[in-house]
């Protein structure tokens, strides 16, 4: 009996990846030939390649989707329409009996393929509301799961379900010994995590180093400040570890850490959610995005899981205001993460994915 084989598609930022990444295992223990259709050069590339060397990776043209204008929105269309030729080819040949879209501009040409080659089509939504690209492939997909219930009034009733969280398994693995000892942290105070996201967070990097002489008083800090955005002339600091990125060490960093600060990217911070770890969210604000990290950081401060700072308050002073705040509500914060409902295991996510395949 022939293999059965998957496309997997979704790319733009790590947000748009982690959950691809958490199933490959869970799909290649059922059997499957799983393969990815992702940008020439986007973060997926990297992250799929790097972690899973042994899924063939196709590159396909992608246009950026944008609601402003742009000179590019001329060009871009294009794009788009040579990515559908190239993902209609790969389909083809790879004969998938489903395909599973994380969304992100990458996604749109593969899932209009998918359609007119008939395979399938099974999206996933992560934030409040549904993003333009996923958007964009509804009308050519056979259904959607969304991670909050709240996302499900703004699809067809008949082809959208909320499944709750997925969080990869590797994510359990992580040792917060290992974590402090990778970051040659010595003293015994607690351990505050600060990241901005795969590409970093400009406002978020300059009001953690505003404030570490402060900081480091209280805290040991890990800051993941994003490719490019390592300050070397910190680098001797003690109690102060940057990384511009990093992978398979993230679980580690994770357990190490008491605090974390944070964007409002739905995956990550349901990830802090499933490891108990109290988070300052510092949303990105609704002139550098469509709003989806603020609602998804208004859901999690009502349901008590985190302390929420808007952009346009973060300053030098209200930084450390916000930390104060965090610190004092540890134990509230955990009480309420406690009784948070359990994420589903990528096991449980893929068996509702083929449940829908050719």
């Amino acid at each position: 009996m022939k293999q059965k084989s998957i496309i997997l598609t979704g790319g733009g930022t790590a947000g748009h990846v982690s959950l691809n990444q958490a199933i490959i295992p869970s799909l290649q223990k059922e059997g499957y030939d799983v393969h990815y259709i992702g940008s020439y050069d986007g973060i997926e590339k990297e992250l799929i390649t790097e972690s899973f060397p042994e899924v063939p990776y196709h590159s396909i043209a992608s246009g950026k989707l944008r609601r402003y204008f742009s000179m590019k929105n001329f060009s871009d269309p294009f794009k788009v329409l040579a990515g559908v030729g190239q993902a209609f080819r790969i389909i083809r040949k790879v004969k998938p009996s489903i395909i599973f879209s994380k969304g992100g501009f990458v996604s749109v040409p593969v899932v209009i393929a998918a359609k007119l080659a008939k395979i399938p089509v099974v999206i996933h939504e992560s934030d409040v509301t549904p993003g333009l690209a996923n958007k964009i492939a509804l009308p050519f997909a056979s259904h959607v799961f969304t991670i909050f219930q709240d996302t499900l009034k703004y699809l067809p009733s008949d082809k959208a379900t909320c499944t709750g969280s997925i969080v990869r398994e590797q994510l359990f693995t992580g040792n917060a010994s290992v974590g402090k000892k990778r970051c040659g942290f010595e003293e015994r105070k607690k351990v505050l995590l600060v990241m901005g996201g795969s590409l970093g967070s400009a406002v978020l990097n300059d009001a953690l180093r505003n404030n570490l002489p402060e900081l480091l008083k209280e805290f040991n800090i890990i800051h993941l400040c994003g490719k490019g955005n390592v300050d070397t002339t910190l680098d001797r600091l003690k109690g102060y570890k940057q990384f511009d990125y990093v992978t398979t060490e993230l679980p580690d960093l994770l357990y190490a850490a008491d605090f974390i600060v944070s964007r409002a990217g739905s995956n990550s911070i349901f990830e802090f959610l499933a490891l108990k770890k109290p988070m300052l969210l510092v949303p990105l604000s609704a002139s550098k995005s469509r709003g989806d990290q603020i609602l998804n950081a208004n859901i999690f401060e009502r349901q008590g899981f985190a302390h929420v700072l808007e952009e346009e308050l973060l300053t030098k002073n209200t930084f450390m205001k916000a930390i104060e705040a965090l610190s004092t509500r540890k134990d509230e914060m955990i009480d309420a993460m406690e009784k948070a409902e359990s994420p589903k295991t990528p096991d449980e996510m893929v068996s509702l994915i083929l449940q829908y395949e050719k």
